[in-house]
């Protein structure tokens, strides 16, 4: 589809590196975002307006060929507005799905996909029912909005009921029981209007305060096994929605086994070490799907990584004096907890790979 316009709800980090992605294809771009300055700025044409002004969606609408978004949080009568208009993809009812934790966990369940244990909560009394049947510790989730370990609060003991449902200040929530996960692993998968599927390796994830630090591809320790199980997971999403795009589902392994935690329907952080470590970024198969063209090899190239770069800038010239490493900076100004940027980093082998990640935790705050 030469010369395609794509339009992008959103316009952050992942809208920018779709742009970048799209642009050797001969893509157009055109993003949506209620803020006027944006680190896809310069990338494509951007429309500012609020998600519910439909003037603002017809502009943003008119001449697009296809519409995609960049995070989960769109609201999901402006896609199905959109959709009545121009193809959106992934389709409206993935977001849907994605947008509240209690209906992901069902939905997981009727997939057939392990979970933790889970209880929706709307009161305290019911939080305290929820307590008594899960346990402790657990974890109290609000259902919508949260995301970098906002909008949680563990629970170890009795004494942390009322203080946490306090913090939630009303906000409906879903209890999840705790579970003592081995480690978080990450499956990416991506498929075309065809139906033609792709997965990329396991990746396992490193966090620290809610916010994801370190992704290393492939997992270590993954085998034929766990991929399979991985993959098993993410086909089953993607099949029952009659998805369209690249799909991240994060897991906890733990006791031989995969429990998915979260979906996310749309290009995600534990991928962007695709870029330069896969035949096929997650960015240009994402595009690749949306537009139906082809899809392309997600085999790795060598081994990879990915550190975010959060809250502070390093020094450039000291993390490209790294060997393997590649610098992408978002346009964004430094302040506490924001994603800056990330370091992808590719080597030939995996002494090599942790050899540059320990220097660039010296380099990154």
């Amino acid at each position: 589809m030469s010369r395609a316009t794509v339009g992008v709800l959103g316009g952050g980090q992942l809208a920018r590196m779709l742009a970048l992605a799209g642009t050797p294809l001969d893509l157009r771009f055109r993003f949506f975002d209620p803020q006027p300055e944006l680190p896809a700025g310069g990338l494509g044409e951007c429309i500012a307006g609020a998600y519910d002004d439909t003037a603002a969606l017809d502009r943003f609408a008119a001449g697009a060929d296809v519409v995609t978004y960049e995070f989960e949080n769109v609201p999901v009568v402006s896609a199905r507005w959109l959709a009545a208009r121009v193809p959106v993809l992934p389709p409206p009812g993935a977001l849907e799905v994605a947008q509240d934790r209690f209906a992901e966990k069902a939905f997981f369940q009727r997939l057939g996909i392990a979970t933790p244990p889970f209880a929706g909560v709307a009161t305290r009394a019911e939080l305290e029912g929820a307590v008594a049947r899960i346990g402790l510790p657990a974890v109290l989730k609000t259902r919508r909005l949260g995301y970098d370990g906002k909008g949680q609060e563990v629970l170890q003991t009795p004494a942390d009921i009322g203080p946490a449902w306090e913090r939630m200040a009303g906000a409906r929530c879903i209890l999840e029981g705790f579970v003592r996960f081995a480690r978080e692993l990450s499956i990416l998968a991506v498929r075309g209007r065809d139906g033609d599927t792709r997965f990329w390796p396991l990746v396992e994830n490193e966090h620290r305060g809610g916010i994801l630090r370190v992704s290393i591809a492939p997992a270590p320790r993954l085998d034929a096994a766990l991929q399979a199980a991985g993959e098993d997971v993410a086909r089953r999403i993607l099949d029952d929605l009659a998805y369209v795009g690249v799909l991240a589902v994060e897991l906890f392994e733990g006791d031989g086994r995969l429990l998915a935690n979260e979906m996310a329907p749309r290009v995600h952080n534990s991928g962007h070490w695709t870029i330069e470590g896969a035949e096929t970024s997650q960015f240009e198969n994402h595009l690749r799907a949306v537009v139906g063209l082809p899809l392309g090899a997600t085999a790795m190239v060598g081994q990879a990584a990915m550190v975010n770069v959060i809250g502070a800038l390093p020094d450039p010239a000291a993390v490209l004096a790294v060997t393997g490493a590649h610098l992408h900076l978002y346009g964004k100004t430094p302040r506490p907890g924001r994603k800056l940027g990330h370091v992808t980093v590719r080597t030939a082998d995996v002494a090599a790979r942790q050899a540059a990640l320990d220097r660039l935790r010296g380099l990154i705050a």
